[in-house]
C-alpha cells in the first residue's frame, strides 16, 4: 500500500504534466488557427470568357497552372461542367491533389466550369426553363464555337447533373456524351432521406418561398447537417481535436469548412419547381416534365452516359441515380459506384485515384468518336441540321449577307433572330440594340458587340 503523501505527490505529478499537456494544445491551437485562415482554394487559373445576370463561365487554363499536356494528347472536344445552384464550385477545385478539374486538364481535356454566383432578390423568380434553357443553352453555344465543335461533353454535379439531363433531352444534338456526378433523378421509394422529408405529404415548398422569396443557404446547410446531426456536429470536430498535430489535416478540415460556410442561396421559384417536379412528382423519370410548354423527353438523350455514384451518399443514394440508365435508350450507358460519401466524391484522396482517371479516359474515348465522326462538319452546320428542316431558305435582301455572317452570332442567337424577322446583316443594323437582346435573349453586352462590328 502506498503512503499518503507518495500517492498525493503523484496526483500533483499527473495534474502537472496535464497541465502541460494542455499548455503545448493551446500554443498548437493558436498556431493552427492561423494555418486555417490561411488556406486557399479554387487555385486553378481560370478566365471568365462569358457573362449572363450572376452567372461567369469559366475556362481554365492548363499552361498558367502548370499542367504540361503534349499537343497530340490534348482532347477536341471540350467538358463543361454543370455545377448546383447550392453551395460554392470550388468544392470541385478544393487543392491541387483533390481536384476534379485538374484531374480532367492533366488527362488532356479542355475544361470549362458554370459558377452560377448568389441570386438576388430580382432573381427569386427564375425558373429551372430559365437556368435550362437559357443560361445553361447560352454557355453550350460559348463553348461550341469556341472550341469550333458541333457537340460537347457535358459533367453535371448534384442537382447541375439533374439540370444536365433536362438539356440534353432538350438539345442532344449539342451534346456529346453526358456524365452525371451524384446526380438525383429517381424518387419514387429510392431510400434517400431528402426525398422522405421532401414528401409532399408533409412539406410544401411554397411555404418556403412565400417567407424568404430566394431560400436562404443557412435554411438548406442546416438541413443537410441534420440529416446526420453527429457526424456533422459532434464527430468531426472529435476528429479535429484528435489530428491537430497533423497540419495537412488541419488544412484539409480548414479547407471543407469554408466551402460548408460559403453556402449560396437558391432562386425561390426554381427551388419550388425542383421540390415539386422532381422530388414529389417524379417527373423526370416519368418522361412527364415540362419546362415551360417544352417536354423534357428524355426519350432524345440517345448520347453516352455514364453516372458516378457514392457507395454511402446518403444525399442521393445510388438508388436514386443507377435506375435512369434503364429509361433512356443510349446503348452507351455505364456507372461507376465507389465507396464513397456524397462529397468524397470531389475530394476523396481515393477517389482521385482510382475514379476520376477512369472517367477522364471514359470522356477520352467517347471524344476521339465524336471528332473522327464529325471532323468534315462544321458548329454552323452541324446546329443548322438540328433546328432548321432541309429545305429551310433564309430570305435575304439582295447584296445584304445572312446575320450569322456577323461577328459573335453564333447559330443559335442566328436562328432566334431569323425568326423575329432579323435574317441579314442589314436588318440588324436596322433594328435597336434593346429589342435584338430581347429576341436573341442575349446579354447586352453581347448585342453591343455585334453592333460593333457592323460598324
Amino acid at each position: 500500500m502506498a503512503d499518503p503523501l507518495s500517492a498525493a505527490l503523484d496526483v500533483q505529478r499527473r495534474a502537472l504534466e496535464e497541465m502541460q499537456e494542455a499548455g503545448e494544445t493551446v500554443q498548437v491551437l493558436d498556431e493552427r488557427l492561423e494555418t486555417m485562415a490561411d488556406v486557399e482554394v479554387g487555385q486553378t487559373p481560370a478566365d471568365v470568357v462569358y457573362e449572363e445576370n450572376k452567372l461567369e463561365l469559366l475556362h481554365y487554363d492548363p499552361e498558367a497552372a502548370g499542367i504540361d499536356v503534349p499537343e497530340d494528347e490534348r482532347e477536341d472536344v471540350p467538358i463543361l461542367i454543370v455545377y448546383a445552384l447550392i453551395n460554392k464550385p470550388y468544392i470541385l477545385d478544393l487543392q491541387p491533389n483533390r481536384s476534379v478539374v485538374r484531374r480532367l486538364l492533366e488527362a488532356g481535356h479542355d475544361v470549362y466550369l458554370i459558377d452560377w454566383n448568389e441570386p438576388s432578390r430580382l432573381d427569386q423568380h427564375l425558373t429551372l426553363e430559365d437556368y435550362v434553357d437559357r443560361y445553361i443553352d447560352n454557355c453550350v453555344d460559348v463553348v461550341r464555337e469556341r472550341s469550333s465543335q458541333g457537340a460537347i461533353n457535358i459533367l453535371g454535379y448534384c442537382m447541375g447533373g439533374t439540370m444536365s439531363v433536362m438539356y440534353s433531352a432538350l438539345h442532344p444534338a449539342k451534346v456529346n456524351t453526358l456524365g452525371l456526378m451524384a446526380t438525383g433523378l429517381y424518387f419514387e421509394e429510392s431510400g434517400g432521406v431528402l426525398e422522405r422529408w421532401g414528401d409532399e405529404e408533409y412539406y410544401d415548398p411554397q411555404n418556403v418561398i412565400e417567407t424568404f422569396g430566394n431560400v436562404p443557404s443557412e435554411f438548406l446547410d442546416e438541413g443537410f447537417a441534420l440529416m446526420d446531426p453527429v457526424d456533422n456536429y459532434v464527430t468531426k470536430y472529435v476528429r479535429f481535436a484528435e489530428n491537430i498535430d497533423n497540419e495537412d489535416f488541419v488544412k484539409n478540415f480548414a479547407r471543407m469548412e469554408q466551402w460548408l460556410e460559403e453556402g449560396v442561396d437558391v432562386a425561390g421559384a426554381t427551388y419550388a419547381q425542383f421540390l415539386e417536379d422532381i422530388y414529389q412528382g417524379n417527373k423526370l423519370y416519368e418522361n412527364e416534365l415540362y419546362l415551360g410548354n417544352q417536354h423534357v423527353d428524355i426519350g432524345n438523350i440517345d448520347m453516352p452516359v455514364l453516372q458516378i455514384v457514392g457507395e454511402y451518399d446518403h444525399l442521393v443514394p445510388p438508388s436514386a441515380s443507377k435506375p435512369f440508365n434503364d429509361v433512356i435508350p443510349s446503348e452507351d450507358t455505364g456507372i461507376i459506384e465507389y465507396s464513397t460519401g456524397h462529397v468524397g466524391m470531389a475530394v476523396s484522396s481515393s477517389t482521385h485515384e482510382d475514379v476520376w482517371p477512369q472517367v477522364a479516359e471514359w470522356f477520352s474515348e467517347r471524344s476521339q468518336v465524336a471528332v473522327g465522326e464529325d471532323e468534315a462538319e462544321s458548329v454552323d452546320s452541324q446546329d443548322t441540321e438540328a433546328t432548321e428542316p432541309e429545305d429551310a431558305e433564309v430570305d435575304t435582301t439582295e447584296g445584304s449577307p445572312d446575320v450569322a455572317t456577323v461577328d459573335g452570332i453564333g447559330p443559335t442567337y442566328a436562328q432566334r433572330l431569323r425568326e423575329a424577322g432579323i435574317q441579314t446583316v442589314e436588318d440588324l443594323a436596322e433594328s435597336d440594340p434593346e429589342t435584338v437582346a430581347e429576341v436573341a435573349e442575349a446579354p447586352a453586352g453581347r448585342v453591343e458587340d455585334w453592333f460593333g462590328a457592323l460598324e
